[in-house]
């Protein structure tokens, strides 16, 4: 497949992409002639595809939980599983294949071709993105039983640990990092998450902390000082579930510029190469030989095009590829992609004002959780599912 006339999103350049296989075979400013599909775009948005680095898929139907501001996680979890027992235990009726396929499908419909699960191991079957699951996953130390065993223990030791540390503001967060750093005795590959109440010198002892701005400022009405700790850590950017954020990535990444302790760039990179770089994946930059996870997008008139991308949402989305496969497109695209989509069961929805075609049945999936959550509202509205 060739992409014609595309406009990157960190530089602005005019580029035509070659997908060969799953992978970015060819970038160039000068016109790409072959034999493959050959789609037209004049002047839209291309970036990466994005990849959030924090989330639990199986804990997205969850409304957010709580209603003031805690000191940290514990806290917030015992107040939760006491005053919110009955909704925790609705949701969790949903069968975990259903709630799953809808987190997966969450990231999807704004643009994220792969996401880092946190948790146990999931059963998963031709997922549409790249899930991401290599690594040792402890929960915390407050929460995860015989943690320092997990984290010592020699035939993990290949594997980054990743681990919720420093999520709250008072003493016991912080300490909680510095009994983390003095515990790992093999000097481990740490990867926090939260991090509210690091600092730099502890940060040091970090390779990445995964920035979860929103679900910072929902729990504990404070973030990361992530402009300090991104001087000795990589910094990496998830959303947590929908327990403590909104489904939209988006918003998300809207009030993390909002805070300005990122600059647009390393925001920008947060979400692509400095992840992929952590992780150890083959994706997050558009250059030959990468996986072809790409999204493209309309761009905003009258701007650059990294305010371009800092101004997107799910509605704007016009096309997104995973590993050359396309996942999602605009119902604008359909003339150009019918010849390509041959057999492929897309479900056309509406999202605002504009039409999306979105791999899979999603009508039999919304039928499915409605079965146990009647009253679940997913954020677009379903019109038909088509065999092309």
């Amino acid at each position: 497949m060739i992409l014609q006339g595309l406009r990157m999103a960190d530089g602005g350049q005019i580029v035509n992409v070659r997908i060969n296989k799953g992978k970015i075979e060819e970038v160039t400013p000068v016109s790409i002639t072959g034999d493959a599909p050959d789609l037209q775009f004049d002047g839209a948005l291309v970036f990466p595809g994005l990849i959030n680095s924090h989330d639990h898929l199986d804990f997205n139907l969850f409304p957010q939980l709580g209603n003031r501001t805690y000191k940290n996680y514990t806290e917030w979890g015992a107040y939760i599983h006491q005053q919110y027992k009955p909704e925790i235990n609705h949701v969790l009726r949903v069968p975990a294949p259903l709630r799953i396929s809808w987190g997966i499908y969450k990231n999807l419909l704004c643009g994220v071709t792969t996401v880092v699960n946190h948790g146990e191991r999931l059963p998963l079957d031709n997922a549409l993105i790249n899930v991401f699951e290599e690594t040792q996953d402890l929960h915390s130390v407050g929460f995860e039983k015989l943690w320092r065993l997990k984290l010592n223990n020699p035939l993990k030791r290949h594997l980054p640990v990743v681990i919720h540390t420093g999520e709250g503001t008072d003493e016991t967060a912080s300490t909680e990092i510095d009994s983390l750093i003095r515990w790992n005795k093999g000097h481990r590959s740490l990867i926090g998450i939260h991090a509210v109440a690091m600092t730099a010198k502890q940060a040091a002892n970090f390779k990445g902390i995964v920035w979860c701005p929103e679900s910072n400022y929902y729990l504990l009405n404070k973030t990361a000082p992530i402009n300090q700790l991104k001087l000795h850590a990589a910094i990496l950017f998830g959303t947590d579930s929908t327990l403590t954020g909104n489904w939209n990535i988006w918003d998300h990444i809207a009030m993390a510029r909002k805070t300005g302790l990122l600059t647009d760039e390393e925001l920008f990179h947060s979400l692509n190469n400095n992840a992929a770089k952590i992780w150890q994946m083959n994706t997050g930059e558009i250059s030959s030989g990468e996986n072809a996870d790409l999204v493209i997008a309309r761009i905003k008139d009258g701007t650059s095009a990294l305010d371009s991308f800092y101004n997107l949402n799910a509605a704007r989305l016009l096309l997104v590829m995973h590993k050359g496969n396309i996942r999602l497109f605009d119902q604008e695209l359909l003339q150009q992609l019918a010849p390509v989509l041959k057999g492929g069961g897309f479900s056309l929805i509406r999202i605002e004002n504009t039409y999306k075609y979105v791999e899979g049945n999603l009508g039999e999936l919304i039928e499915q959780i409605h079965a146990y959550l009647p009253e679940f509202n997913f954020p677009f509205e379903f019109m038909d599912h088509q065999i092309f």
